[in-house]
């Protein structure tokens, strides 16, 4: 279908009726209209597998499915049966489920390099508790956080150092501080200049690039000298990188690491993980002050934990992380090869792990580009392919890449057009999209 006939009346009145109703339109901004070609963002109506269908009625091959949690495809059957099984059974109590005793057992059993693990519903609730023991651990108030990464948790210490710091104390922020990717000499120098301040070094262990060769190892010497807790942030490589994470493939362990995203396959799980002593803090077997850890009413609830017991065991048995990378291999493979024949291959680039895959959109000079990525974006929808990133679930199958890889070709040639003109304006269809951490709206 040609993109100027291509058109999606219902998702436009139903993204109308969100936005006077909930602030941003979404209940995550990355999930917002504005990450989308003008009146080009579809409301979804259902999914299955690797693909969901809007409310217009089209069908879409997906990627990035629900920010990246649902790595195994929607209402995969293993999990569904799995929370089934739960729902004439209760879902919260006054006192634990015999499902906390279960759950913990096979989350330390796939995560071996933790000691003790904590449930809760989303990322930012872990990520905080992990600070905030680091700092009980320590008796230190600096956090020092990767500033390569985008973003850690929605709570003050984090958000007060992006653009959204609306609302923010200076006096937090200021105990914020960043060190860069990849570079041991600079982690250093800011544990130096800060030296017996810092509680913790807080990063994601590998994301768009893997990580330099001794990086991990010379960070967790680093924290040792330094007498600071190294957390791992695995929202997004727990899984995708090996069961265990990051920290089980490159072999480096982390002091305390945050799991969430394909943890439940779209079910709200996420969990703090770590070493005893530190993670005891939180407990009853300890003789030190109490940490106020992860207290939540709905941390617990089974369907979520029953979830995420069987993605677990769907991973392991059979063999779901090898399958995302070679998914992704045929992907990224197909992508590039397509946007070299149309002569962009300088200009639409796939970056990132092959189960983790992310592109970048560059103008006539080679520097990121909206209006650029808008044009594409445009050219994506109209084929049937909704990715705001290439980030593949385990249901896509060669068929679905085959075709993705069909319409990037199709968009590519727009793509050429739009630079031989030097100018992407005609071919977007109204403003481009913008990013998410951005000062005004």
């Amino acid at each position: 279908m040609d993109s100027e006939e291509f058109s999606l009346p219902l998702s436009r009145l139903a993204n109308e009726r969100l936005h006077a109703m909930v602030p941003g339109g979404a209940h995550t901004y990355a999930k917002g209209d504005d990450q989308y070609p003008e009146d080009l963002a579809p409301v979804i109506s259902h999914g299955q597998g690797a693909h969901v269908w809007d409310i217009d009625g089209n069908r879409y091959i997906e990627y990035g499915s629900g920010l990246r949690s649902v790595s195994l495809g929607h209402a995969h059957p293993r999990v569904i049966e799995a929370v089934r099984r739960e729902l004439d059974r209760g879902s919260n109590f006054v006192r634990p489920s015999v499902v906390e005793v279960e759950a913990a057992e096979r989350f330390l059993a796939t995560v071996p390099t933790a000691e003790m693990v904590k449930f809760a519903k989303n990322g930012s609730d872990a990520t905080t508790a992990a600070v905030r023991l680091a700092r009980a651990a320590t008796g230190r108030p600096r956090v020092a956080v990767c500033g390569d990464h985008p973003f850690f948790s929605v709570d003050d210490w984090f958000i007060g150092t992006t653009p959204m710091a609306a609302g923010i104390p200076a006096a937090t922020t200021d105990l914020t501080v960043t060190f860069p990717y990849g570079d041991l000499a600079a982690t250093e120098d800011l544990l130096t200049r800060h030296r017996g301040e810092v509680a913790c070094l807080i990063l994601e262990p590998a994301t768009h690039t893997e990580p330099p060769p001794g990086y991990l190892q010379g960070l967790r010497e680093l924290a040792d000298r330094h007498g600071c807790v190294l957390v791992f942030d695995e929202m997004i490589t727990g899984l995708r990188w090996s069961e265990a994470g990051a920290q089980g493939l490159y072999g480096v362990v982390p002091d305390l690491s945050t799991f969430g995203k394909a943890l439940g396959n779209g079910f709200a799980v996420s969990a703090l993980a770590g070493r005893r002593d530190l993670m005891e803090r939180g407990g009853l077997r300890h003789s030190g002050d109490r940490v106020f850890l992860l207290s939540t009413t709905h941390g617990a609830e089974t369907h979520s934990l029953a979830a995420a017991m069987a993605v677990l065991t769907t991973y392991v048995e059979e063999g779901i992380t090898a399958r995302l990378h070679a998914l992704g291999e045929r992907l990224a493979a197909g992508v590039r090869d397509a946007a070299a024949a149309m002569g962009v291959g300088d200009h639409l680039v796939v970056r990132g792990r092959a189960s983790n895959l992310v592109f970048a959109t560059l103008d006539e000079n080679r520097q990121p580009s909206q209006p650029y990525r808008t044009l594409f974006l445009r050219r994506l929808l109209t084929g049937g392919v909704l990715a705001p990133s290439f980030v593949v679930s385990s249901a896509l199958d060669d068929a679905d890449i085959d075709h993705t890889v069909e319409v990037v070709a199709q968009a590519c040639a727009v793509y050429r057009k739009a630079l031989d003109a030097g100018d992407p304006t005609p071919w977007l269809g109204g403003r481009p999209v913008k990013p998410v951490f951005r000062r005004s709206a």
